[in-house]
């Protein structure tokens, strides 16, 4: 059991935290690379990249923008199609049709997502830039 009188260290002792500096140019890369590597996995991974260090590289200021956009698509594009599937399905026929229909989509999607997160990606780890192709940008 604690001591609940116990003194806590002296605020003084500890030096404050100070703002992180700049990223180097590789970590700038490297971190807006995992940006578009980071949409195979799902739009929260680009979008906390971004947040965290948007303000310490210019590479990741842009290409984060452009990886959380496109994820921001993709992920509602999905739920569009879960809600629609979910609403049709019950339809004998016509609705199971237009269901599978949209499991295709989805799966066409998915399959884009994972080579556009995969190009941009490797473009942008060799130094350039990548903007997904019919990409809605949300984030201005």
């Amino acid at each position: 059991m604690t001591d609940p009188n116990a003194s806590y260290p002296n605020p003084q002792q500890y030096p404050s935290p100070q703002p992180a500096g700049p990223l180097s140019p590789d970590d700038d890369k490297l971190w807006a690379s995992l940006c578009h590597f980071g949409n195979i996995l799902s739009v929260l991974a680009p979008l906390i990249i971004w947040l965290v260090l948007k303000d310490r590289g210019v590479r990741v200021l842009h290409e984060g923008r452009e990886a959380v956009n496109w994820g921001i698509n993709v992920a509602g594009f999905m739920f569009a199609c879960v809600v629609l599937t979910a609403f049709v399905g019950w339809i004998p026929i016509f609705g199971w049709i237009v269901s599978g229909l949209l499991w295709l989509a989805m799966f066409a999607v998915g399959v884009l997502n994972l080579v556009f997160a995969i190009i941009g990606g490797v473009k942008v780890s060799n130094g350039g830039a990548y903007l997904y192709p019919v990409n809605i940008r949300w984030i201005k």
